[in-house]
């Protein structure tokens, strides 16, 4: 039920301050996009066309999306808009180092934004979030499983399918169902028998990873898990007994499996490694990135494009030579802010999924960002997972729509209509 605090949070309509500054920044945003469309076609006459179009259509959809959610159906579009500059981003750089993944990205990015309106739209009820709990939780166990089966090692781990040209990572997708499964398990009064069975689906989930050598996921699977077994229980002592028994599991698996630790050997040591396969592409990264100053070289004009992974888990160091340190360091922090948003708005949700799940989708991404960003920094081990929204990649975009979909629908703000029922059910 809305309360009279939460209705201090609804901004009003389009004319209110909000709706200006929504507008103001709109028009700051397309400014920023024409300006980095221009950077990349004046470097690539051989693409321009295609490039053009993919560009245009973006910032229409953009203007398009904003005036039938923010004027239309008088909704705030807050983190709509941080999605879109983030992903800008990432068109931007894919179409200027690989201009023929450009429509790959494009496609993406739309797949994302349309899984995003339709999750957002179907956690409108908060009668059917767990409806679909059961068979999304064999579907996502299912899915790990074929991978593990049929996929072929890529870099080091087994985790992509292919089918013709297209290739898919599943595991990102089972993300979102992770978080689905977990939140809908827990989302009633606390009890053993649903703890157990979402451990055993974790467990499972984390366990295939593992035995696909992708261990940065595997990572980021177990550091969401700890943080909605936290917000259900509260027990401090079952989480660190949790922690404990993986921290042996993993201890157990690098005696059992030493070729494993071996891609590892180079963490904190990379440039005794600077010419070889164990720290070259993170000496490249620290080095290009620095040489970018404050404000960067320009887009397009950098080296650390030509290093394998430039656009994907080295896409933070890209962004510093080219764009600056400023804008690195300025998407990190908006990644960061997500959490805090997610934290804020689940005050105020409609029950325990929505937190739970608004909470846990913001701490994966925090997670995933650190990975990314410490990883090619060397401040941790170099795991190879992605910067979301801002990395190449179709799964990888796809399924950072749809973590932003749980941080959405835990805002009250989100479904107008149900405000307003709300209200007059108080009358």
């Amino acid at each position: 039920m809305e309360t009279t605090k939460n209705k201090k949070l609804y901004f009003g309509r389009p004319g209110s301050m909000y709706g200006l500054i929504s507008l103001l920044i709109m028009l700051l945003l397309t400014i920023y996009q024409v300006i980095m469309s221009y950077c990349v076609l004046s470097k690539d006459s051989e693409n321009f066309s295609e490039l053009l179009l993919y560009f245009s259509v973006y910032i229409v959809a953009e203007w398009i999306y904003y005036f039938i959610f923010a004027i239309v159906q008088n909704r705030h579009i807050s983190l709509e808009m941080i999605a879109f500059a983030l992903s800008s981003i990432s068109l931007y750089v894919t179409a200027s180092v690989s201009p023929s993944k450009t429509q790959t990205q494009f496609v993406a990015i739309f797949i994302g934004l349309a899984l995003y309106i339709a999750m957002v739209q179907y956690m409108k009820s908060t009668t059917r979030t767990s409806a679909i709990r059961i068979p999304m939780a064999v579907m996502a166990l299912g899915l790990l499983a074929f991978t593990l089966v049929f996929a072929s090692y890529t870099n080091g781990a087994k985790n992509w399918i292919y089918i013709g040209p297209i290739s898919i990572q599943p595991s990102e997708f089972v993300k979102l169902a992770f978080i689905y499964v977990g939140a809908a398990t827990l989302d009633k009064i606390q009890s053993h028998k649903s703890l157990t069975a979402y451990v055993f689906f974790a467990v499972g989930c984390v366990g295939l990873l593992g035995l696909m050598s992708d261990f940065g996921t595997a990572l980021i699977y177990f550091a969401t898990f700890i943080l909605i077994a936290f917000l259900r229980s509260g027990d401090v002592r079952t989480i660190v007994l949790v922690c404990t028994a993986a921290v042996i599991g993993a201890i157990l698996i690098l005696t059992l499996k030493s070729y494993i630790l071996n891609r590892f050997a180079s963490y904190r040591h990379i440039w005794e490694h600077m010419y070889d396969s164990g720290g070259y592409q993170q000496t490249r990264t620290l080095i290009y990135s620095a040489s970018g100053g404050f404000f960067g070289v320009g887009l397009g004009n950098g080296h650390l494009r030509d290093i394998f992974a430039a656009t994907e888990d080295l896409i933070f160091g890209l962004i510093c030579e080219e764009l600056g340190i400023l804008t690195g360091f300025l998407i990190v922090i908006t990644l960061i802010l997500l959490a805090f948003a997610a934290a804020y708005n689940a005050r105020f949700s409609r029950s325990s999924f929505f937190t739970i799940a608004a909470c846990a989708a913001a701490g994966m991404i925090v997670v995933q960002t650190a990975l990314n960003v410490f990883g090619v920094t060397d401040f941790l081990p170099l795991t190879g997972v992605t910067l979301p929204f801002v990395s190449r990649g179709g799964s990888s975009m796809i399924c950072s729509w749809g973590l932003l979909a749980f941080i959405k629908a835990a805002d009250s703000r989100s479904y107008p209509q149900l405000a307003k029922k709300a209200k007059r059910n108080r009358r």
